[in-house]
């Protein structure tokens, strides 16, 4: 699927883009010009942690003068937006973190026609859980890498992030320059998705898979280098006593889900990996992961074995680690974000295709991500992952 400008009729969620298949559920738009009924603002916020830690949050500019940007060369060094979620100690009087910047959420509502419909400030302004200016939690925790979907910001990624940093887990969610709709860096400067120029422009579906492989693969460099930046010698950040190095993660929504694979096979540093709902545009070779584990976890409507994404059988034949292939019926392809949980409360339609609630999609997106996690960087094993389960109906386990 292509990134294309389109009129909405009205549903937020189709602020995500680049579905891994031709069918994108979640993604309501009507014909060209057509009018979009306004929505009334709402106070958008963001659920709940569910973990016993209070959940702090950083935001670091790094910047790899090792690398030119591949999308913009003119601009230098390949530039990354980190949002760091910590656990953190009670109470405290830092101030809730901000979802995100202003611009970052009129540049993706523009993108996808819903300027007229939801304004920029209701989606800025979305309560998160996270506090600024937190004090770490004493002790050292596993590292999960997080990496959003092709031209989405990071912070469609805040509510998991949260989640995972309640239940124990430092989490970095990148934004990688030129890959999003805009992302707001020091300066005033607010970068947008060259990398979904170049996508459209491109003459036919091998040139963009081919496109798409560059963007996984580069991706798995930012990841290496944010590894590298947060637990190297001279760490970015100042609490980064509290990653425990030999404890790393990396999964992502979407193409970052790609990219999740892409830096388990560039680095031997990575334990784990996810991918929710995105192709595998860079194969897994034959020769696996090294035997690493790896989960998919994906629509029901687009990653059952034997549907029209190939990518996930092909995949699944060469992990040759602890793997899992999962899918949650009546789900869409960003379920595994925040947008239905966000949509919901902004009393817009849901997809018939995809009318799994926001709560749902939220809870069972957090609680399969912790548990695969906790079972591989915390030594716990999760009888979730063995089977179905009662309190999750909706999660279809293959055994192709």
């Amino acid at each position: 699927m292509r990134i294309r400008r389109r009129t909405a009729v009205a549903a937020l969620s189709t602020l995500l883009l680049l579905a891994p298949t031709a069918a994108t559920a979640h993604a309501l738009s009507g014909p060209a010009g057509a009018s979009a009924p306004a929505v009334t603002p709402v106070a958008l916020e963001l659920p709940r942690p569910t973990g016993p830690y209070a959940v702090g949050t950083e935001v670091l500019h790094l910047v790899d003068h090792g690398r030119t940007d591949p999308w913009v060369p003119a601009a230098g060094a390949r530039e990354l937006m980190v949002s760091l979620h910590h656990p953190a100690r009670a109470g405290g009087a830092g101030a809730s973190a901000p979802y995100m910047s202003t611009e970052e959420a009129r540049l993706m509502l523009e993108q996808r026609g819903l300027e007229d419909v939801v304004p920029a400030t209701a989606v800025s302004s979305t309560t998160t859980h996270s506090r600024l200016d937190a004090r770490p939690a004493p002790g050292r925790f596993p590292l999960v890498l997080l990496s959003p979907g092709f031209g989405t910001p990071r912070a469609t990624l805040t509510s998991l992030a949260e989640d995972l940093a309640s239940r124990g887990y430092v989490v970095a969610s990148v934004d990688h320059a030129y890959e999003s709709t805009g992302t707001s860096f020091p300066g005033g400067r607010v970068l947008t998705c060259a990398a979904c120029d170049a996508d459209n422009a491109t003459p036919d579906e091998a040139a963009a898979r081919a496109l798409r492989k560059r963007v996984s693969t580069g991706r798995a460099a930012d990841l290496a280098f944010v590894l590298d930046r947060l637990t190297g010698p001279r760490p970015a950040w100042d609490h980064a006593r509290m990653i425990d190095r030999h404890r790393v993660a990396a999964a992502g929504h979407s193409i970052g889900g790609s990219a999740a694979a892409s830096a388990m096979l560039a680095d031997p540093r990575v334990d784990a990996g996810t991918n929710m709902d995105g192709t595998f545009y860079e194969e897994i070779p034959a020769t696996g992961l090294g035997g690493r584990p790896f989960m998919m976890l994906g629509t029901d409507a687009g990653h059952r074995p034997g549907t029209t994404d190939t990518s996930w059988n092909d995949g699944w034949r060469h992990l040759d680690g602890w793997k899992r292939w999962l899918t949650v019926k009546d789900s869409g392809h960003f379920t595994f974000t925040d947008t239905p949980y966000l949509a919901e409360q902004a009393g817009l339609p849901v997809d018939p295709t995809a009318p799994l609630s926001g709560d749902r999609s939220t809870s069972i997106t957090r609680t399969y991500v912790a548990a695969f996690l906790d079972q591989h960087l915390k030594g716990r094993h999760q009888s979730l992952l063995d089977g179905p389960a009662p309190d999750h109906p909706e999660v279809v386990l293959h055994r192709p």
